[in-house]
């Protein structure tokens, strides 16, 4: 009989009850108590859902207050030095390396996130040394299956494996030169079988271990670590279901097949053509299969048929008791559920599936493969989409097939732009700015709401959005900034506000993602060929300009960046719909230009997160990734100064791609990042002008003058002066105007120091 499984849930609650208690907790409106009760209930209701949806391999201990990553490097206490001794409680320290703490006499940094694979999802990264003292201080897995079996329902324990979970992580700055975190395997795994064999104590039966690594290039030299690691934890472990997702596993899985594990999953909506070779190599063993064939990234429906036949190929050669269907990867990327959106169309709602209805998708497939059930309905859902994906605007095809090799690039070189932007702009040596946003207060979010309900006029909106882009351009020319921005208080969100203005989308009124902590988004969904009916911009950047002598930079998100940050279309190529998107963002550069903007910004924080995982697929996706933004910019003239901005990703593998992007200006997260990533630049030779953050926007925290005057001079030592623009790692959206306030004061006596000094 075939079983179903779902590989992980979101944690953020059907109404974002986490992220309430969480932020409540912070502020010192709830106490810790109160807060683990609020998980204890989101918990509760996610584990019972996906039981009475007839899930047989429910989840559980992948639950987090912040973040998946972040739990296991608390629990195996690879705490670093500068969060020990401070007096905090367990839950406090914990909260303190996510996102950095300034109170009660305790001043420390947050730990670096970055992306996780590639999705918008952001994790913790562990900080490793020969020092790391690695020991259980507390079994969440198990903690966690006790929790869900005390309702009554029985789940298999998610635990992030120990080879994922060292190459995830990075050298802390004691360790030696030449410390590679995987070194410290033989150290860690005796702390594993500690956590197995508790499982194993208690009853489990099986166990999730997620090693992702598995699927990428570097695999393939772990082969070793792997056969010595799973020879280790099989005897003292519950049955080991060996996890990897968002790729393929190519020839790792030669090594894979010989690991005593008791089952593999395998992620098949992104990585099809792996089934043959995998079924090939472990078809002599006794490893069972989970088939990953609901997908875990994206919010379409599934297509029953296409799943159905992956499984009867796996059937007929394993046979059914060895075959899973599950979810691709864990829903943490998806929303909770549909039933929370009550104003889509009833065709739309018909195209789409979130995670509870995944969870029943793969219950239904499974039950289908048994005998058990019909396909037929999902049959007729999808011959309807399919239906209304085959039309398509015709004007926006024939667009992009008329881009021309001439339209990806500016009209001069940089050198010559650089001197003729100079003259046009005016801007000071070490130029200060910021990325874009200014805090988005509570007056802001309840203004939106009050529009959206029907509280109060357009006009009286447009009235209330005029006074906070004249307030924020007041506060930049007082605290001294040189190149402002309008602070996009009429935004949403970064990409969601895009894409309301753009035809082809569709919206939703709960379908939030986290992307870090309590950072949730709520990505719109592409349907249809987009296309820019009018200005979306425009009106707000000129108003902005109009109460300000200096020059006002224009703010878009990148073509890149609202696919990635989208739910994309699943029927044609990423391609077509980023050029489709550059044509819009192309004429909107254009026009902000015409309206007087001088310097335009066309973020792509997602350029790095959208590689494939496997180098061999790399170059397709790198050419049509950069000749999009090229596309979106090179229209203005050579007096038209664009920026872009890139945060949380290694840039050295693909720093041919970033050169050729020739934006005039990029800025960069760096706060958090080691000295690695400028050296990359330096070793490039980069020639245009680069801003690297110079504080940390995701913490609350305040940098000090000096602070930031440290940070310039190691940047001054690798980036050329005459190149360097001087701002926060960040937008400035998701913190308060007293910590905003207070930091660009810093930044911009720093950015005097260094005219005087440097």
């Amino acid at each position: 009989m075939v079983s179903s499984s779902v590989l992980g849930f979101p944690r953020i609650g059907a109404t974002r009850e986490v992220k309430k208690a969480v932020e409540a907790y912070w502020a010192g409106k709830i106490s810790a108590e109160d807060l683990i009760k609020a998980a204890a209930d989101v918990k509760k209701s996610s584990w019972t859902s996906l039981k009475e949806r007839g899930v047989d391999f429910i989840p559980s201990g992948e639950f987090s207050l912040y973040d998946h990553v972040l739990d296991h490097s608390a629990a195996f206490n690879a705490i670093p030095k500068r969060y020990q001794g401070l007096g905090l409680s367990a839950l406090d320290v914990f909260f303190a390396m996510g996102r950095g703490r300034q109170a009660g006499g305790v001043d420390v940094p947050a730990c670096e996130m970055k992306k996780w694979f590639d999705s918008n999802y952001h994790f913790v990264v562990p900080e490793l040394s020969e020092e790391t003292d690695f020991k259980l201080l507390y079994n969440k897995a198990l903690a966690e299956y006790k929790e869900a079996k005390a309702l009554g329902v029985v789940t298999r324990p998610v635990v992030l494996g120990p080879i994922s979970y060292l190459v995830l992580g990075k050298a802390a700055k004691e360790a030696s030169a030449t410390f590679q975190p995987i070194s410290l395997l033989p150290k860690i795994l005796p702390v594993y079988k500690q956590l197995l064999s508790e499982l194993k104590a208690a009853g489990v039966e099986s166990v999730q271990i997620d090693e992702p690594i598995l699927v990428l290039d570097k695999g393939a030299d772990l082969d070793k670590q792997y056969a010595s690691a799973y020879a280790e934890l099989v005897p003292v472990a519950p049955k080991i279901m060996l996890t990897t997702y968002f790729n393929r596993l190519d020839s790792n899985i030669n090594f894979i097949a010989k690991l005593p594990v008791a089952g593999l999953h395998i992620d098949l909506v992104r990585a099809p053509q792996q089934l043959g070779e995998v079924l090939a190599a472990i078809k002599s063993t006794p490893i069972v299969i989970s088939l990953g064939v609901v997908s875990g990234r994206n919010i379409w429906k599934a297509d029953f048929a296409v799943a159905i036949k992956h499984a009867q190929t796996a059937i007929t050669a394993l046979g059914a008791d060895r075959v899973i269907i599950a979810t691709s990867s864990s829903l943490l990327h998806t929303p909770v559920t549909l039933a929370s959106e009550k104003k889509l169309t009833q065709q739309q709602r018909d195209w789409f599936s979130f995670a509870l209805e995944k969870a029943s998708e793969v219950a239904t497939i499974a039950a289908v493969l048994s005998g058990s059930q019909d396909p037929k309905a999902n049959k007729v859902s999808i011959a309807k989409r399919r239906q209304f994906e085959s039309t398509s605007d015709d004007a926006v095809r024939k667009r992009v097939a008329a881009i021309t090799p001439d339209m990806y690039n500016r009209k001069s070189p940089f050198a010559t732009r650089k001197e003729v932007q100079a003259k046009h702009l005016n801007l000071p040596k070490f130029p200060t700015t910021t990325i874009g946003s200014f805090p988005q207060t509570k007056e802001i979010r309840t203004a939106r709401a009050k529009l959206g309900k029907g509280e109060i006029s357009e006009a009286e909106y447009d009235e209330f959005i005029k006074k906070e882009i004249e307030m924020v351009v007041k506060f930049q020319e007082k605290v001294g900034l040189d190149l402002l921005v309008h602070g996009e208080p009429e935004r949403n969100d970064m990409v969601q506000y895009f894409g309301e203005q753009l035809n082809g989308f569709v919206f939703t009124q709960n379908a939030w993602v986290q992307s870090y902590g309590s950072r949730y988004v709520r990505p719109p969904i592409i349907v249809s060929d987009v296309s820019r009916p009018t200005p979306m911009t425009v009106k707000w950047s000129s108003y902005a300009q109009s109460v300000s002598t200096k020059p006002m930079k224009g703010m878009l998100s990148g073509p890149v960046t609202i696919l990635n940050w989208s739910f994309p279309r699943d029927d044609v190529p990423r391609k077509l719909q980023s050029q489709q998107l550059a044509l819009a963002l192309r004429d909107e550069v254009i026009d902000l230009e015409k309206a007087g903007i001088s310097a335009i910004q066309v973020d792509e924080p997602a350029i790095r997160e959208g590689l494939p995982l496997r180098r061999s697929d790399w170059d397709e996706y790198l050419e049509w990734a950069v000749d999009t933004f090229k596309l979106s910019t090179a229209g203005v003239t050579d007096a038209t100064q664009t920026h872009s901005h890139f945060c949380y990703s290694d840039f050295g593998d693909i720093f041919p791609s970033i050169q050729r992007l020739d934006a005039d200006v990029i800025s960069i997260e760096f706060s958090k990042s080691d000295m690695k990533l400028l050296h990359t630049f330096k070793q490039y030779g980069y020639s245009n002008q680069i801003g690297p953050g110079v504080y940390d926007i995701h913490s609350p925290r305040i940098p000090s003058e000096q602070e930031i005057i440290e940070r310039l001079k190691t940047t001054l030592a690798i980036i050329p002066d005459h190149l360097m623009f001087i701002n926060p790692d960040c937008g400035l959206k998701t913190r308060g105007w007293k910590e905003t306030e207070a930091s660009l004061a810093n930044l911009v006596a720093a950015a005097r120091w260094a005219r005087a000094n440097a």
